[in-house]
This record gives structure tokens, sequence and C-alpha cells, in this order.
């Protein structure tokens, strides 16, 4: 089987084409740099080819695709800046990318009979209540424009495609690129106290863990929607600061405080961002791993 990779300058494209490697498969990685900028670690990233591609240009994409001829596409590629999103000369853009990009890869998936897997969020919910969304939940209403592009991406995967695979992530973390854990030990370095958010609850999710997740679901037909994210139980930010702070050692001090009076975001973010995964195990998929135990080989991997 041969996987088109969009987005390996990020966390999870970077892991998805070590895991191919690891696995024997063809990959073709690309990105909008005109060549690889990720972590340099001697992985598969850097020996695979690597084709420079802007998701946003149709032509582009279709050249690209047809050239190539992939059996699978993994879509990784996608506009994360959630609060820079919100900017009035930001949205088209975001739009363009999100949504639009994802578009141009889905016809060109049709036109090849190519299955497309597509990265999505929790943030296509409104994140009201206690209760864990479904993966085949409908009830969206996402709550800024990253939320609502991440979504339009989603509906144009499912009404183009039937071979698909529609995966909802949250509160990402990997070796290439920035994330909560690389920004709290940082801070936790120079600061007594930090002030972290304990009223917004989910699962955190290892790149790692799930790119083996998605060449596992790559090696069957059961496509469809799924949440994944690591086991462990859900969590606040605040809790999650905590434990990342004991294995790593550091005794800075986390202070709790609300949404409200944290204060600096520009987007409103969901307060219960609790994905359910049962789906994976009634579909034969592995779960993932705790996110403690992921910490744990996250910080011996990164050797922050």
């Amino acid at each position: 089987m041969k996987f088109f990779v969009t987005g390996v300058n990020g966390q999870l494209g970077h892991d998805v084409m070590n895991e191919l490697s690891k696995r024997g498969y063809e990959g073709v990685g690309s990105d909008v740099a005109d060549s690889y900028s990720g972590v340099a670690d001697g992985s598969a990233v850097t020996a695979m080819p690597y084709v420079k591609l802007d998701i946003t240009d149709a032509a582009a994409v279709e050249k690209v695709l047809l050239e190539v001829k992939p059996d699978a596409v993994i879509h990784c590629a996608a506009w994360t800046a959630v609060d820079l999103a919100e900017d009035d000369d930001k949205v088209g853009l975001v739009r363009r990318v999100n949504a639009g990009g994802t578009e141009n890869i889905a016809r060109i998936c049709r036109m090849l009979d190519c299955r497309m897997t597509y990265i999505s969020t929790d943030y296509v919910f409104d994140g009201q209540g206690d209760k864990p969304w479904k993966p085949d939940c409908r009830d969206y209403r996402p709550l800024n424009v990253y939320g609502q592009t991440k979504l339009e991406g989603e509906l144009a995967v499912s009404s183009i495609l039937e071979k698909y695979y529609i995966v909802r992530i949250a509160w990402v973390f990997g070796l290439n690129g920035k994330n909560f854990i690389k920004t709290m030990i940082n801070v936790g370095k120079t600061h007594d106290t930090v002030r972290v958010v304990n009223d917004q609850i989910g699962t955190p999710t290892y790149t790692l863990d799930l790119a083996r997740l998605l060449i596992d679901m790559n090696e069957t037909e059961k496509y469809g929607y799924y949440h994944a994210t690591n086991e462990g139980g859900y969590i606040s930010w605040y809790d999650f600061c905590c434990e990342i702070y004991r294995q790593y050692g550091l005794t800075t001090k986390v202070i709790p405080v609300t949404s409200e009076e944290y204060g600096l975001s520009r987007a409103a973010r969901p307060f219960n961002s609790r994905l359910d995964r049962s789906k994976l195990a009634e579909a034969g998929f592995t779960p993932l791993p705790t996110w403690q135990d992921a910490v744990s080989r996250y910080l011996k991997e990164a050797q922050l």
C-alpha cells in the first residue's frame, strides 16, 4: 500500500511517516514548505520522498496526487492556531486551508478511488454538559473559527467519499513541534507558580500512539467516524500540568483557575472535550495507552 501524508512538518505527520517506514510501507510526505523542516532526528521522515504542496491550490493537489497515485491519503495538514484564526484577516485563509484544502484532497481521492483519513477535533462540538461525545454524534455547534472550519472539512470528506476515516482527537502532543508539555516545562523552569485552567475537561493525545492507530485503521476497511485520544481517564489542563511536573521533577506550584479567571484566550474553548473512544475497541482496534504512560514515554523521547 502506498501512502501520501500531508502536514509532515507537524507533530502528527512526522510520526505517521515514521510509523509507515517501520511497517515497510511506501510513503510520500508533503507540506507547504520548500523542504522538510521538522526535527532532524535521523528518522524516516528525512529519508522518505517529500513534495512541496499548498493544499489550497486545487490544481496543484490534482497534479501531485495524480502523479503519486497513492492507495491512501492521511491528511494531517491543518491551520491549528486557534486564537489567531479569529483575526478578521485570517478567517478566509483558515477556511481555505481547513475546509477548501480538505475538499481539494477528497475530490482527487474520489478520482483515484483512494481512501482518505481526515484528522478532526473535539472543537466541532460546543463543549457543553459533562457526557462524552459519541463519534457518530451530529450535534455540531462549534464555538470558534477553527472548530467551524474543521467541521466543514469533515462534511466535505463525508459528502464526497465513501472510503474515509474521520478521526477526532484532542490536546495533542508530539516530538515535532510546540505543545502544552513543552510550554509548561519551559514556564515551570523559570517561574515559582503557574496558573492553569481547571474547568476544561478532556484527554491528551500522544501523536506517536495515534500514528500507530491510524495505520492500523488503514490496514482495514472499517471506515467511518472515530474518536482517538489516550486512555487514562478524563482530566483538566490543571491535572495534566500537575502530572507533567510530577513526572519531570519540577516543584513549581500549579494554581487552578477558571477559564474566565485565566482570560487570555481570544477564541472560545469547549468546557467539555470528553470524547467517547469505545467505538475503537468495538471495531477491533487497540485503544491508545494511558495518557500518564504516554507522558512518561514522551519525556524520555523529547529529553526536555
